[in-house]
């Protein structure tokens, strides 16, 4: 797929991102449920229902099958165009999607037993990333999961923003621990051969 030729914006601003899904150039959108966190989720599932934050949400297509699990789920994404496409796919369940900032906003469900990562990290301009960090640590309950994809590049250009070896684990080993770690088979064309399924417990 071709990049239009978008005005110039920061990744750190909703309107870099409402260009794009008002353009519907969204080429990180796999348009459907991850094998990956399928099988992780229904073998997490129990009782009481976890508490479940999608940040970056953009289609949110996870909030359809976490939701038929039983879990409690909250997507979020600071772009209006992301929040409408979101309630677009989701229909009826279009309440589970919400306009807000991961960084400034307060989050209802919060301390949250699982944060969902797939192409968020990345969308963020590597200067966000240690506040990243720190706010995931911040919305997850002790014994919780920061579990989903994560995108490994040793090039600077961006979005996606690839991390570099050992990156991430400087930044979430004060507080978590690796839990599980394996590359999935049903990457996008722009995350394949680059992207890692791994699951983080938050440290107690």
């Amino acid at each position: 797929m071709t990049a239009p030729n978008f005005p110039k914006h920061d990744p750190a601003e909703a309107e870099f991102w409402n260009l794009r899904f008002d353009a519907a150039f969204t080429p990180w959108d796999q348009g459907g449920v991850p094998a990956s966190l399928q099988s992780w989720a229904t073998r997490a599932s129990g009782n009481p229902a976890p508490r479940v934050l999608i940040p970056g949400c953009g289609s949110a297509y996870e909030v359809r099958f976490l939701a038929g699990l039983g879990w409690q789920v909250s997507a979020i994404d600071f772009s209006p165009a992301a929040v409408a496409q979101a309630k677009r796919v989701l229909g009826p369940l279009a309440g589970h999607v919400h306009l807000a900032d991961f960084f400034a906003d307060d989050l209802a469900g919060a301390p949250f037993d699982l944060i969902y990562e797939r192409a968020f990290l990345c969308a963020l301009p590597r200067r966000l990333w240690r506040a990243w960090a720190v706010r995931v640590a911040e919305l997850l309950k002790p014994g919780g999961s920061l579990a989903g994809f994560f995108f490994s590049d040793e090039g600077e250009k961006g979005p996606p923003f690839g991390l570099h070896d050992g990156e991430l684990e400087a930044m979430l080993q004060t507080h978590f621990t690796r839990r599980q770690k394996r590359r999935p088979t049903d990457s996008v064309p722009v995350f394949a051969g680059k992207e890692s399924w791994q699951v983080w417990e938050r440290n107690a």
